[in-house]
């Protein structure tokens, strides 16, 4: 008797575990039609990952930009929140994930918009407002900060190696196991675990010798040199092979993207100041996105 306990309760828990599952499948929303024009057009002027796709491609890109819209909340807080923010920000999410068809963000359920740099208890104002972008933990959970400039600089600045919403995407990703330390279980084949590993120990001793041009700040400890070369991987490919060849061809079948390969063209549609701004608040260009162009 006592040797069937232990069975059921086992068998009770995976029932649980996949009634659970199917709510979460069903609860999951897929888009039912193409993204807007205007949509498409501020990728294309905002993003030079999706600049660089072939037709194909970019109806994929859009795709899970659509899926991630309608599965994740975007708020700003103390601060608005238009369609070119939510654009972006679904573009950091799919951007490291381009390559898995299946992958979803299902531990992600929102993302707040800060108006400026935050401290670590989450606070605007007062001292030591230096983070960027934070992963939630614990009570913070499932959810998401970013400062909304440090957004809109990472994908403004196509040659620094920065992107700070794609940089917390890709702690997400190395989250997916359970642990954030560098080693994203889900993406890399076991056989190349080790030698990533000892690679991530080689970089940072060359980051501490000043004999790198990785962000020093990726020598904080693995999970940050991850994060900070995926940046580097997804910004600047090309300069990363040059010069660390051995870390781009990991980092290439980490996310199953050879990135040196792509052409990133630079914006190549130019928007008539008095036209509609499209990010669709309504102004016209020289008044809203491009006001900084035609003060």
């Amino acid at each position: 008797m006592n040797v069937w306990i232990p069975i059921s309760s086992i068998l009770l828990i995976l029932f649980l575990v996949l009634i659970w599952i199917r709510k979460s499948y069903a609860r999951w929303k897929s888009p039912q039609a193409p993204l807007a024009p205007d949509q498409q057009r501020i990728l294309e002027n905002e993003v030079a990952f999706y600049r660089s796709l072939s037709e194909k491609e970019k109806e994929k890109f859009e795709y899970k930009v659509q899926e991630f819209l309608l599965n994740c909340r975007i708020t700003g807080i103390e601060t608005e929140v238009n369609v070119r923010d939510k654009l972006l920000v679904a573009s950091s999410a799919v951007i490291p994930i381009f390559a898995f068809d299946n992958w979803r963000y299902t531990d992600l359920h929102e993302v707040l918009l800060y108006p400026r740099r935050f401290n670590t208890d989450f606070e605007t104002q007062g001292a030591e407002r230096r983070v960027m972008g934070m992963v939630g933990n614990g009570y913070m959970n499932g959810v998401m900060i970013l400062s909304k400039p440090a957004l809109e600089k990472g994908f403004k600045n196509e040659t620094d190696k920065k992107n700070t919403a794609v940089h917390e995407f890709v702690h997400l990703i190395d989250k997916k196991d359970g642990s954030v330390d560098g080693v994203p279980a889900v993406l890399l084949e076991k056989q190349y675990s080790i030698p990533w590993i000892d690679l991530i120990r080689q970089k940072i001793d060359e980051i501490y010798a000043g004999k790198s041009g990785i962000n020093p700040y990726g020598a904080t400890n693995r999970a940050e040199f991850f994060a900070v070369v995926s940046e580097y991987f997804f910004e600047r490919p090309r300069l990363l092979k040059k010069h660390h060849p051995e870390l781009y061809d990991l980092l290439k079948k980490i996310f199953k993207q050879d990135m040196a390969r792509r052409n990133f063209r630079k914006k190549s549609s130019q928007l008539h100041p008095n036209k509609p701004c499209p990010c669709q608040s309504g102004k016209k260009f020289k008044d809203c996105c491009g006001s900084k162009h035609y003060q």
